[in-house]
């Protein structure tokens, strides 16, 4: 079971962030990525048709024999709990709780701000986790419904991303947050426009970041790392528009890192 791969899955694009981490911290693994192209985003659906996307988004991975699974998503991870998943017989980690250790960890003054899909806020789930954890936590949330269709038409650097990131922003501004998380995988493609509103002196959590390093410590205690010397291969599916994205991923992913994705029917 060690040589298996690291199952990933997203609406998208977005969780890609977690997969360039993993390729980082853990470049012996093999990586068999999702990305549901053909229904995203999941952040403007019913909670029922999240949930049911995530299971058949599982149901694919599982099909290919992975070890372990990620929901790269912010939207999954706060509104489909590992209760409502009848399909999962392998380790399952989320972004929501290394994300939220990490912002607590990380912040001062316990003032802290969260954006996300419209379904994430909604949910509440990162705020609930986080005054769980510490009730005298000061949260403002923010959906930023926008974002994700932005990112993934590759408006990265230009004017409308900036605007549209200083309407959201401002509330935030006000709020005086010394902590940001960043609570969509999609999001910390465009962290340098969200550094350069929000300043230096606010610290960004990086979802994807944050839970790549969950899953290095998860596979560590259960002694799943691979044995391979090799390094890893990563494969890419999509269910619909390979060309958009592969020339997407090229920007998640860095320089040098060429994807050419394959489509695929996730119900076969």
């Amino acid at each position: 079971m060690n040589n298996m791969a690291i199952g990933v899955f997203d609406s998208g694009v977005g969780g890609l962030s977690c997969v360039k981490e993993l390729l980082n911290c853990l470049p012996k693994e093999d990586i068999v990525y999702l990305g549901d192209t053909l229904r995203m985003p999941y952040g403007l659906k019913t909670v029922d048709e999240i949930c049911q996307f995530t299971k058949d988004d599982i149901d694919f991975l599982n099909r290919r024999n992975v070890k372990l699974i990620v929901a790269a998503c912010g939207t999954i991870s706060s509104n489909v709990s590992i209760e409502k998943l009848d399909n999962i017989d392998v380790p399952f980690v989320d972004i929501i709780n290394p994300t939220v250790n990490t912002a607590l960890n990380k912040s001062k003054t316990k003032r802290i701000g969260i954006i996300a899909t419209p379904a994430t806020i909604k949910s509440d789930c990162i705020g609930k986790r986080i005054k769980s954890i510490d009730s005298n936590a000061n949260i403002i949330s923010i959906p930023c419904p926008d974002f994700v269709t932005l990112i993934e038409s590759g408006h990265i650097n230009d004017n409308l991303i900036e605007i549209t990131a200083k309407n959201y922003l401002s509330k935030i501004i006000d709020f005086n947050v010394d902590t940001l998380i960043l609570g969509c995988t999609h999001f910390p493609i465009i962290s340098h426009v969200i550094r350069k509103i929000m300043g230096d002196g606010v610290t960004l959590i990086d979802s994807g970041k944050e839970t790549a390093l969950e899953i290095k410590r998860v596979l560590q205690k259960l002694d799943l790392l691979t044995t391979t010397t090799s390094d890893g291969k990563a494969e890419y599916f999509v269910t619909s528009n390979t060309k958009a994205f592969d020339n997407v991923a090229k920007i998640f992913l860095g320089e040098g890192k060429n994807v050419k994705s394959i489509l695929v029917d996730i119900k076969e």
